[in-house]
């Protein structure tokens, strides 16, 4: 009888690590990049994830249905810890002392792409709920996992996935709104910054639908 890819984890084997990769990776990325907003991080996230599959495979259970649960349950911690680290990089580097700064046109041309302006923007958004709302929907909408595979992943009970879930859609309407088309355009602006907000405002209505 032919092993399940559970089982085949569990063993050690290292075809199915591979398979698990290609077929997973892109969306680990996904899921990465729009949390962090940073495509350096984000493959970062990646190596870390399945790195910690492989250490972790004898966690997983043999019996049991897809092991994309499990897997976002996985990066999830990586991206907590990721966080984490960025914190205390932050803190260490508000202590050191000022230097005299120098522009970085680079920066300025990146803010003005509408990607960037609307993955800023709903990660703004995101980043004034709770982490357990901002979990859930990141799992639930982002990456499409069901209410039950979600609760596996995160280790919760399925009527906190939907509650949190619930309460997450209702604020986000809320936030959307105050950081898409609040605040002050940069000097010299040539509207596309505005325009940013436009798609991003619509791109999030579509995602807290």
């Amino acid at each position: 009888m032919e092993l399940s890819m559970r089982a085949r984890l569990r063993a050690g084997d290292q075809g199915a690590c591979g398979e698990l990769f290609d077929e997973h990776a892109d969306a680990v990325y996904g899921y990465a990049l729009r949390t962090l907003g940073d495509w350096a991080a984000a493959e970062d996230v990646v190596s870390l994830t399945f790195l910690e599959a492989w250490r972790l495979r004898g966690t997983l259970h043999e019996e049991g249905g897809s092991v994309r649960p499990w897997l976002f349950g996985i990066a999830t911690n990586v991206l907590r810890n990721t966080a984490r680290a960025g914190r205390r990089h932050r803190a260490a580097l508000a202590r050191l002392p000022e230097r005299e700064a120098v522009p970085d046109f680079t920066e300025e041309l990146v803010t003005r792409l509408d990607d960037g302006a609307r993955l800023a923007a709903v990660r703004r958004a995101l980043g004034r709920l709770r982490r357990g709302e901002r979990e859930v929907f990141r799992l639930c909408v982002w990456v499409g996992l069901d209410y039950a595979s979600a609760a596996e992943a995160l280790g919760v009970p399925v009527g906190t996935v939907r509650s949190r879930l619930s309460r997450a859609r209702g604020r986000l309407r809320a936030l959307a709104e105050e950081e898409l088309a609040g605040g002050p355009e940069p000097a010299g602006g040539s509207g596309q910054v505005g325009e940013g907000r436009a798609v991003a405002a619509r791109s999030l209505q579509g995602d807290v639908r």
